[in-house]
């Protein structure tokens, strides 16, 4: 039994099949390009400054991505040697640039689905403070320094690592140490004057989605008969599509993009999490 999941086995047949065609989640990867309306956001974030809480837009999109998890908790499932798990935590992964680098460490961040954007900002903050130290600022820097310091280490060591991540057996001190291993990786590449992109899914590892901002632009829409052009945040998804039906997704998205356009929703714990299926 797997340290990070419980195996889900209660799932239509069609899902069960997949496991075995599409055996790496790099086969299984589908992308969408998610688009937000940036007012909302914006409007929020200086209306919370002038009560005294800062706030940053990747806070806001990282909470929405917390409560849509909240009422569809099968965005929290990964698939590994060909069989449905429901992760045990909710990780979020990203990376952190180091202050005047062009290179930077990644860890993850664990968060509760009924938190708040309150509680939700407060773990970005730390997270960012602790890993722009200098030096190994996190268990992943030191294992990856571990693996590096005797040649040939690397190689040997992540195909072990690869093997018994495979069959389960994979200590939950290199779980908690490893970024791939998370429910969601997310980057604003916004922040470095950059697009979007459709980030690839990993084969190691069991994230099973990755979301890139990128930066705004103005997007042309009808409003009232007229043409008016109004700046969004474009995101791009890229997910595991072994994890949920094509529908569920679309609810899902549909949801994140709602609780977007009345970011204040989030001041409060949600009225119910649901459990993923038993």
């Amino acid at each position: 039994m797997r340290k990070d999941g419980r195996r889900i086995k209660t799932i239509d047949p069609m899902y069960k099949i997949i496991g075995q065609i599409m055996v790496d989640r790099n086969d299984a990867m589908n992308m969408i390009e998610l688009t937000v309306q940036q007012d909302p956001i914006r409007k929020y974030i200086r209306r919370k400054k002038d009560e005294g809480y800062t706030f940053s837009h990747l806070a806001v999109v990282m909470a929405a991505f917390i409560r849509t998890v909240a009422e569809y908790p099968f965005l929290n499932r990964f698939v590994v040697n060909r069989t449905l798990y429901a992760r045990n935590e909710l990780a979020v992964g990203m990376v952190v640039l180091k202050p005047g680098e062009t290179e930077g460490t990644m860890n993850k961040m664990y968060f509760k689905p009924d938190m708040t954007i309150y509680q939700i900002q407060e773990v970005l903050d730390e997270y960012i403070n602790t890993n722009r130290g200098t030096g190994e600022t996190n268990s992943t820097d030191k294992i990856i320094n571990t693996l590096l310091s005797i040649p040939g280490l690397a190689r040997v060591g992540v195909s072990i690592l690869k093997w018994m991540d495979w069959h389960g057996l994979l200590p939950k001190a290199i779980i908690n140490a490893s970024p791939f291993h998370c429910s969601m990786t997310i980057t604003n590449l916004a922040s470095i004057g950059t697009n979007y992109i459709f980030h690839h899914v990993y084969n190691f590892g069991t994230t099973s989605m990755i979301m890139a901002m990128g930066n705004t632009r103005e997007d042309a829409v009808r409003r009232h008969g007229e043409i008016v052009f109004e700046k969004v945040i474009p995101i791009g998804l890229v997910m595991d599509e072994r994890i949920a039906e094509g529908v569920q997704f679309a609810m899902a998205c549909r949801k994140l993009q709602s609780i977007l356009q009345e970011p204040s929703v989030l001041e409060q714990p949600p009225a119910e999490v649901k459990e993923d299926i038993k």
